[in-house]
Formats: structure tokens, C-alpha cells, sequence
């Protein structure tokens, strides 16, 4: 990470006139410290509607950022889009806004951690988790190749649990190094309960990268079947989607508690699909927030 040494130049930190922060268009002050990530813009105002009161609304592009009070405790909400590419850009200025400077440009001496919580939609890879039921993701496994671009590894906690699944599934000099990052524990341990869990994987589209073919064959025909079945001591992969693998590397590098939460929409071993998805989401928006009140 970079040392707090001279201000950062005007083409690496991009800022707005008003000084805010280039794409997500915020403040330092518009933000709370623990931060919930949702992919769709529209789940902003479903997830803020929850709140008592809202004091911030604001947009730029695809990122919607609702800062408000829930049972008495301040949280923002902030939509990041589809795929990990976005989540590079959420993380990133989310980590500018509270550990540097913006006027100065400087990277502050005392670090701030942020809470960072994902209420999203994917798609189960085990039989026995069923449309509609809720998996809190112990690691992030990213198959999209975005962690590649940052020098320090997230994945070295968990070394085993990575060269096992480099073993199970070469890459064939084709696809990037795909690194596991576990959860924050903190996170973890408070939001997990009565959720299935998991590795959750991401990748870096929706077709062929999760082994849909309508016109193109994929290239890893085989993809959902090798995930289905890798096994690591109690370790199985439950789900994938497109987010969660960068969430967990990124965070874990700038020094963030991340955890990532996924209503399952579709069950692509049993090939169902939720009766309604919105209903689920609903209450998994309810069980996160209730949970989240309890230790901020």
C-alpha cells in the first residue's frame, strides 16, 4: 500500500469541483462507517426504506449512496453495479473518503476500518441449498482475475485452502490466478448465523465465465461440475455471482472488515429459479439490518 509520503497527483485521486470523490460523487461526511453494498441501484431505495430517517441521497452514474438511521444507528447504503470492475472502483474511493486527506492528498496517520456488508443474488451450486435461502460467504474465491493487479496477496491466510484449488483447477495458461480470501471474522461470526455458508465464487461475466451457453460454448464446459464437487477439509464451494471474490481481496488489503450476504435466486444444479425474488430479498434485507444493529 502506499506510504503517506507526497500528496497523491490530480490523475491517480480524481476529485469533483465540490472536492467530492470522482465516481461515487461523496464526502467524507456522507458516509457512515459501516457501509452496506448492494449491486442493483434500484435495492438502494428498497434497503433505505427500512431506515427511520435519510440525511444523504446521492448519484452519480450507476452508484446510488443512501446515508441514513436505522433503530437509532447511522448507516449508508451504496449500490456498486454488476462485476467486480466496479467493485475496484467502490472500494477504493470508499477507502479514500476516510484514510486520506482529500484537500491535502495525503494518506492520514491514523487508519480507519470500514464495515462493509453485501445484500446481493446468486446462483447455488449445491443441491441442498434451495431458491429463496440465504449463504453468508466464509471466503471469496475470484475467478474474474482482478486481484492479479495489486502486489501485496490477500490470499495468504488461508495457503492450503489456495493451492488446493490451484491444483483442482489449472488455470491452462488461459485464465488468471484465481485467490481465495476468507471473510472478516468479526463480520462473520455476527451475520452467519442460520445462513448457509460457504466459498462463494466470482466471475467475470454472466454467460460463459458461469457456463451458460445459449450461442457461444464456453470454454470450461465443464466449470459448474468442478465447482460443484471440489472439497477442502469442510470447505465446498456454495455459490457464485459476480462481486463477492473482489469484495474480500480488496478489503482485505486496505485494512476493511468485509462480509457478503446472497439471497439464492436460482439453483443451477437443480435448475430452479425463485417464485419471488424480491420477497427474499426483502427479508434478507431485514435479517442483515437487525443483525448489523446489534454490533455497531
Amino acid at each position: 500500500m502506499k506510504e503517506a509520503m507526497q500528496p497523491i497527483p490530480e490523475s491517480e485521486l480524481i476529485l469533483n469541483p465540490d472536492g467530492s470523490i470522482y465516481h461515487l460523487h461523496l464526502l467524507p461526511e456522507d458516509i457512515s462507517t459501516t457501509i452496506i453494498n448492494v449491486g442493483d441501484p434500484d435495492r438502494v431505495c428498497t434497503v433505505s426504506s427500512f431506515f427511520d430517517k435519510i440525511e444523504v441521497k446521492k448519484q452519480k452514474r450507476e452508484f446510488i449512496t443512501h446515508t441514513g438511521t436505522y433503530k437509532g444507528k447511522r448507516l449508508t447504503v451504496i449500490s456498486t453495479g454488476i462485476g467486480t470492475d466496479n467493485i475496484d472502483i467502490v472500494y477504493n474511493e470508499l477507502d479514500a473518503l476516510v484514510n486520506i486527506d482529500l484537500k491535502t492528498r495525503t494518506i492520514k496517520d491514523k487508519h480507519t476500518a470500514l464495515n462493509l456488508i453485501r445484500i446481493g443474488t446468486s446462483g447455488a451450486l449445491q443441491e441442498d441449498i434451495l431458491p429463496d435461502s440465504f449463504v453468508c460467504s466464509s471466503h471469496g474465491l475470484g475467478l474474474d482475475g482482478l486481484m492479479n493487479y495489486y502486489f501485496t496477496d490477500a490470499a495468504s491466510e488461508d495457503k492450503d485452502l489456495n493451492e488446493a484449488f490451484a491444483d483442482y483447477l489449472p488455470n491452462d495458461c488461459r485464465f488468471p490466478r484465481s485467490p481465495i480470501v476468507k471473510a472478516s471474522d468479526f463480520l462473520f461470526e455476527r451475520i452467519s448465523s442460520q445462513m448457509n455458508t460457504g466459498i462463494t465464487a466470482s466471475c467475470a461475466g454472466f454467460y460463459g465465465p458461469q457456463g451458460r451457453m445459449l450461442r457461444l460454448q464456453p470454454y470450461r464446459h465443464d466449470l459448474l461440475d468442478k465447482l460443484t464437487a471440489f472439497r477442502f477439509g469442510n470447505h465446498r464451494i456454495t455459490n457464485f455471482e459476480m462481486e463477492t471474490g473482489a469484495m474480500y481481496g480488496l478489503a482485505k488489503l486496505l485494512g476493511h472488515r468485509c462480509c457478503s450476504t446472497n439471497v439464492i435466486i436460482a439453483n443451477r444444479i437443480r435448475h430452479e429459479f425463485s417464485g419471488n425474488p424480491a420477497k427474499s430479498v426483502n427479508e434478507l434485507i431485514a435479517v442483515v439490518l437487525d443483525k448489523i444493529i446489534k454490533f455497531i
